[in-house]
């Protein structure tokens, strides 16, 4: 594609330059490629210009202001007050082709199950569908890894259009403050956007609790074009604020949640592994039995079924595919059974709210005990490891701390902070080791929730990751104990 054809503004007299790929890391630049020279947190893109040009980029994109050696005459310098919005345009214009609708879901806990209930009623209601976020691509035939839970914007365009060139119509897309601050996702044509909450998490990157949520209100402000679909939780103390955001871009509302809303959760009851839901929408009330347990996990069934109506779905459809939900990998996961009958549980609940909900909605319904294994990572968000800890003291009977991914820093220092918050707990650094004493100690009508990494299958320890997944462990402690007669 032609430089010229890739701008709109810009400082930059652009010929007839052929640009053949986009990239902000000049170890992938290829001749002819157009290198973005962005300033991350570690590295200053304008140090590997010449390494790019060097490779063969045939043009530069630079902030306003920086220093930028480009070869005149023979490498193009764009500049722009934005870079990274920029390139996020370009790769856009790049790959054009993405599925026909494409919904987003931003907020601290949730966009993981709500994307994944997304992609199933979307299915179940006969649709090509793929969701993209946490767990990779999901999708019948499109699956695959991703490296972040919202990919840069030249991969994430790149990946939009291989779906769509793969049939895949409908997509649901998980929307990361770091990802939308970071202008990922500008671009994509999103029909409808989703809020789930907002709760004490990524302050190691946002300066505050505002820039925090400025990030997911760009989902809103700026992503979507106007005139799109907001669904919005209503029991949020952010709502008011969205919802004022969403009316000055003619985004229409629909709202989410146990209060008053426009797709209310009316009740909630345990039923087995799962629970009897009643909803209230459009004047009618709908019960649903739904599969999966957690007043947490019903909310985010009803934000998913807010976006699949926003995206055109039919109500009727999409409530009756409620009640052939599965479960979501490391999301409140039923992952095995004691032999006396108590329940093991995996979630990916490594901030304070999620721990909160995971621990409030899988506390044992009989009069047994509620055990949680957990940790928190290193070189990451300091301040939440003793908000944890006393959490995890106020809602579970026996807590283990142990490590997650303690990446450069101390697990032992690490493990001390999370401790001081709950002083009682049981400390044992290996995680293996913990989920087995864990297992061993259960007894009928208890609950085990083993909770931080949910789906991962690795542990981060220094530079080296370690062969881990919680939900093996736990089925080997309860087969060894099967094995021996206990």
């Amino acid at each position: 594609m032609l430089l010229s054809e890739l701008i709109n503004g810009g400082s930059v007299v652009a010929g007839n330059v052929d640009i053949r790929g986009l990239t902000a890391d000049s170890r992938e630049v290829r001749p002819g490629y157009l290198f973005a020279a962005l300033r991350g947190s570690r590295f200053d893109g304008a140090d590997f210009i010449a390494d790019a040009v060097d490779r063969g980029a045939v043009a530069v994109l630079a902030p306003e202001g920086r220093r930028a050696d480009v070869p005149e005459g023979r490498v193009r310098l764009l500049t722009d007050a934005n870079p990274r919005r920029r390139l996020a345009l370009m790769a856009a214009r790049f790959y054009p082709a993405q599925p026909r609708v494409i919904v987003a879901v931003t907020g601290t806990n949730g966009k993981t199950s709500v994307t994944a209930f997304v992609r199933q009623i979307w299915e179940r209601m006969g649709r090509r569908a793929a969701a993209l976020g946490t767990l990779g691509v999901v999708g019948r035939g499109v699956a695959r890894s991703l490296d972040h839970t919202t990919p840069d914007p030249v991969a994430l365009h790149r990946t939009l259009a291989e779906l769509a060139a793969a049939g895949v119509d409908h997509l649901a897309i998980e929307a990361s403050s770091h990802g939308l601050d970071q202008c990922r996702l500008d671009g994509v044509r999103i029909a409808a956007a989703a809020f789930t909450n907002l709760g004490h998490e990524h302050l190691d990157y946002h300066p505050s609790t505002e820039a925090y949520l400025a990030a997911k209100l760009r989902l809103f402000d700026t992503v979507m074009e106007p005139g799109g679909r907001a669904v919005l939780n209503a029991d949020s103390a952010e709502f008011d604020r969205l919802r004022e955001v969403c009316r000055a871009r003619r985004h229409r509302v629909l709202s989410f949640g146990r209060g008053p809303s426009d797709l209310r959760l009316a009740s909630a009851a345990p039923a087995g592994d799962g629970q009897r839901l009643v909803v209230a929408f459009e004047g009618r009330r709908r019960e649903v039995a739904f599969p999966l347990p957690g007043e947490f996990q019903a909310l985010n069934a009803l934000c998913a079924v807010g976006l699949v109506l926003a995206g055109g779905g039919a109500a009727g459809e999409a409530f009756a595919a409620l009640a052939e939900l599965a479960t979501v990998p490391g999301r409140a996961e039923l992952v095995g059974r004691h032999p006396c009958g108590a329940s093991i549980y995996v979630d990916y609940a490594h901030k304070p709210d999620a721990l909160s909900n995971v621990l409030g909605a899988l506390r044992p319904p009989a009069p047994g005990r509620l055990v949680v294994v957990f940790g928190c990572g290193g070189e990451r968000d300091r301040a939440k490891r003793p908000i944890m800890g006393e959490i995890a003291a106020t809602l579970a009977d026996h807590a283990i701390v142990t490590d997650d991914n303690p990446r450069g820093e101390d697990a032992a220092a690490i493990r001390r902070a999370v401790l001081a918050g709950c002083p009682g707990a049981t400390e044992i650094g290996d995680r293996a080791a913990a989920i087995r004493a864990a297992v061993a100690e259960l007894r009928a009508g208890d609950v085990l929730v083993i909770a931080g990494k949910g789906h991962e299958r690795g542990q981060i320890v220094g530079k080296k990751v370690i062969a881990l997944n919680d939900a093996d462990l736990a089925r080997a402690a309860v087969a060894a104990l099967e094995g021996d007669g206990s």
